[in-house]
């Protein structure tokens, strides 16, 4: 098992989904966690306390990560309640299911500020902190619709899990020198709370089926990324692990 102890990640979007099964991989590996929501609504308690029982420290921080104000806010208190941050993971993200002529600027707007936007704000705060530690990882949550696109509508969050990769390999020159990394992750089909709320048991077996190693699960992103920060993977920068189960070959 990869070893993370005495580090500290930041996961945003990390209440529910991918992103609270990433918080608990991390834990798993040692580090103490900053879990983030954009709202009060989303109860973190449970997944405070299941970070708790591996003994390991978590804390709850609110803000909105398309907004520079509400990052510079998260990052000060990231300062004074852990005084230290390792890890970064870009996993806040949202989407509307719509085609391009139903899409209203606004719309368009809004995907792009949480998902893409809120990338280059929460890592340019991390790279000032990981930049004089001379070490860092930061690691961006994207989607195998980055390599083929969205099948239905989506374009805006297509074009934001793409943003992301070209983002990935510019920043990762920029970071190389002064020892931090930075990678992607692109999953699949990953059967979360959402999936299942959101498609019927025959829609979820199709879609299963359409899969050569079946749906994916949170665990199976995390372990990607609980990798990515590991010291074994210290000479991976600029690069995309696909967790996909064989539904697209690159």
């Amino acid at each position: 098992m990869f070893e993370l102890k005495g580090r500290t990640a930041l996961v945003t979007g990390s209440s529910k989904g991918i992103g609270q099964g990433i918080a608990l991989g991390l834990a798993r590996a040692g580090a103490d966690i900053v879990l983030n929501s954009h709202t009060s609504e989303d109860d973190p308690q449970a997944t405070i306390r299941q970070i708790e029982a591996l003994g390991r420290k978590a804390v709850f921080i609110q803000a909105d990560v398309a907004s520079e104000t509400e990052v510079a806010r998260l990052f000060e208190q990231i300062d004074r309640q852990c005084g230290r941050l390792d890890i970064l993971v870009n996993n806040a993200g949202t989407s509307r299911s719509e085609s391009i002529m139903d899409t209203e600027l606004d719309n368009w707007r809004h995907v792009l500020d949480t998902n893409l936007t809120s990338c280059f704000l929460c890592s340019k705060q991390a790279m000032e902190r990981m930049v004089r530690g001379s070490s860092g990882r930061i690691i961006q949550i994207s989607s195998v619709v980055a390599h083929q696109g969205a099948v239905f509508g989506h374009v805006h969050y297509a074009a934001t899990k793409s943003g992301m990769l070209g983002f990935t390999k510019s920043l990762a020159r920029t970071a190389a020198p002064h020892g931090i990394t930075v990678n992607a992750v692109a999953p699949g089909i990953i059967d979360t709370e959402l999936l299942r709320n959101t498609h019927g048991q025959s829609r979820l077996d199709e879609l299963s089926r359409s899969v050569p190693l079946g749906l994916g699960t949170v665990d199976d992103v995390a372990a990607a990324v609980v990798f990515l920060a590991s010291e074994e993977a210290r000479y991976l920068t600029g690069t995309t692990i696909d967790v996909n189960g064989g539904l697209y070959y690159r």
